[in-house]
C-alpha cells in the first residue's frame, strides 16, 4: 500500500473554557508503528458485489463477547469473530436496501454507520441515508448523482446482537433538512455521514455532516442524546446548548428554531472519535482535501478536545488523496479512518489507552475512475502519556 507518511505526532492540546490553546505541550504522543495489515480484501473475501468497504468502521461486542464489526456497503452485512485478529464477513445481510423510489419511506439505500449496545444484544445503530433520486423516473430535474442527492439520518435496532435490524413502519428519523428532496435539487443536501456514537456519563454523542442550506451553515454538528433507542431523542449544539431538532419532513411541518453550528476544525465528516483513558482527552480523526490553510495537504487529520465543542488545531497523520480529491494520477485513494483499541473499556470501542488501531479502507484507482478493488486496512498505533 502506498502511504505517504508513516509516522504521526498526536498532540492533545489542553483546552480552556471554550477556546483551544494549540501553544501548550501535548498530553499524549501516539505514533503509527508498524505496516499495514489487511483486515478484508474485496478481491477475495467479498460475499458479493456489494461487499466494499464504504464506511468507516464501527465495532461491539455481543452478549457472548465476540467482535461484531461494521463497515461495508448498503446491503449491510458484518465481520465477525471471536477476536479482532479472527474476523470475517458473515454473508448475512442484516440490513437490506430496497431502492424504493418513495423518498418518504426512506429506504433507498442505507449504510450502518454507529453502533451502540449496553449488553451486546439490543444494538441501536445509526444509518447513512441515501436518496438518489436520479435513479427514480420524474425526482431530479438532474441527472447527475450529486446534483440528485438528499441524505438523512436515521434510526433502527437490533435485538438479536446485530443479526438483523428491522426497519420500523414509521422512519425514525434522526437529523433530516427541513425541506423535501425535491428541494433545492442541484447540489448534495441533508444530514450524512454519522460519527460513532461516544458515551460521557449518562449521555451519548455523536457528529454528523451536513452541506448547509439558508440559514443552516455547512460542517460537522455536534448530537446529544439522553437516550439512544429514541431516534426523536437527538439535539444538536446550537453554540450554546443541545437544542435543535431536525425532524421529518414528510411528517412534520415544526422548522428547527435554530440552526446547529458546525464544530471547528471539521470541515466535513468526522470518521470517528474517542476518549484517550489516560489523558481523558478525545481525539478525532477525519479525512480532508487540501485548502492552502489549516489542511496543507490532502490526508486524514486529527484534533484533540477536552469538552467535543472546542478542539485543538489539526495535524496531518497520514497524507495521500482522498475521496475529496481528484482521483486523476494515484494509484490509490485513502477513506474512511477510524480508531479501534482492542482492550477497549467499553463494549462500544468508544475509548483507547496508549494503544490503538488506525483503521481505513485503500481503494485502487484506474485511469481517472475510483474501482471497487478496495482492502479495509488497519495499522497499530503507540501512544505515548507524557510526564
Amino acid at each position: 500500500m502506498r502511504v505517504l507518511a508513516a509516522a504521526i505526532v498526536l498532540a492533545l492540546a489542553a483546552v480552556v473554557g471554550r477556546q483551544a490553546v494549540a501553544a501548550e505541550p501535548p498530553l499524549a504522543a501516539p505514533t503509527l508503528v508498524g505496516p499495514p495489515e489487511i483486515v478484508f480484501a474485496s478481491t477475495k473475501d467479498a460475499c458479493d458485489g456489494h461487499d466494499v468497504p464504504d464506511a468507516p468502521v464501527r465495532a461491539f461486542r455481543d452478549a457472548q463477547g465476540a467482535v461484531v464489526l461494521f463497515g461495508m456497503h448498503y446491503q449491510n452485512r458484518a465481520l465477525r469473530g471471536e477476536s479482532f485478529d479472527k474476523l470475517k464477513l458473515d454473508c448475512r445481510i442484516v440490513l437490506a436496501s430496497s431502492g424504493k423510489a418513495d423518498p418518504a419511506a426512506y429506504d433507498d439505500k442505507s449504510w450502518i454507520t454507529a453502533t451502540w449496545t449496553e449488553d451486546g444484544t439490543r444494538v441501536e445503530a445509526l444509518l447513512h441515508h441515501e436518496y438518489q433520486a436520479n435513479h427514480h423516473a420524474g425526482r431530479c430535474k438532474a441527472k447527475e448523482y450529486l446534483a440528485c442527492w438528499y441524505n438523512t439520518v436515521l434510526a433502527v435496532a437490533s435485538s438479536d446482537g446485530g443479526a438483523s435490524f428491522p426497519r420500523p413502519k414509521t422512519p425514525q428519523v434522526v437529523a433530516a433538512a427541513p425541506f423535501r428532496q425535491e428541494v433545492g435539487q442541484g447540489r448534495h443536501r441533508g444530514f450524512f455521514n454519522p460519527s460513532n456514537i461516544v458515551t460521557d456519563g449518562a449521555l451519548r454523542y455523536m457528529f454528523a455532516a451536513t452541506t448547509g442550506w439558508d440559514g443552516q451553515p455547512s460542517g460537522a454538528c455536534l448530537f446529544r442524546t439522553a437516550d439512544v433507542a429514541d431516534g426523536s431523542a437527538w439535539r444538536a449544539w446550537d453554540g450554546e446548548q443541545f437544542s435543535v431538532r431536525y425532524a421529518d419532513p414528510y411528517r412534520s411541518h415544526k422548522k428547527p428554531g435554530r440552526a446547529c453550528r458546525p464544530i471547528e476544525p471539521f470541515p466535513a465528516p468526522v470518521g470517528a472519535v474517542v476518549r484517550h483513558r489516560p489523558s481523558g482527552a478525545w481525539i478525532a480523526v477525519f479525512q480532508a482535501a487540501a485548502d492552502g490553510g489549516r489542511f496543507p495537504e490532502p490526508g486524514f487529520y486529527y484534533a484533540a478536545s477536552r469538552d467535543l465543542v472546542a478542539w485543538d488545531k489539526p495535524r496531518l497523520l497520514i497524507a495521500g488523496k482522498t475521496l475529496y480529491d481528484s482521483p486523476c494520477g494515484a494509484s490509490e485513494l485513502i477513506a474512511y479512518p477510524s480508531l479501534l483499541d482492542r482492550e477497549a473499556n467499553g463494549r462500544n470501542f468508544d475509548d483507547v489507552g496508549d494503544a490503538a488501531e488506525l483503521y481505513f479502507a485503500t481503494l485502487r484507482i484506474e485511469g481517472c475512475a475510483v474501482t471497487s478493488d478496495r482492502n479495509l486496512v488497519r495499522r497499530k498505533v503507540a501512544i505515548k502519556v507524557w510526564p
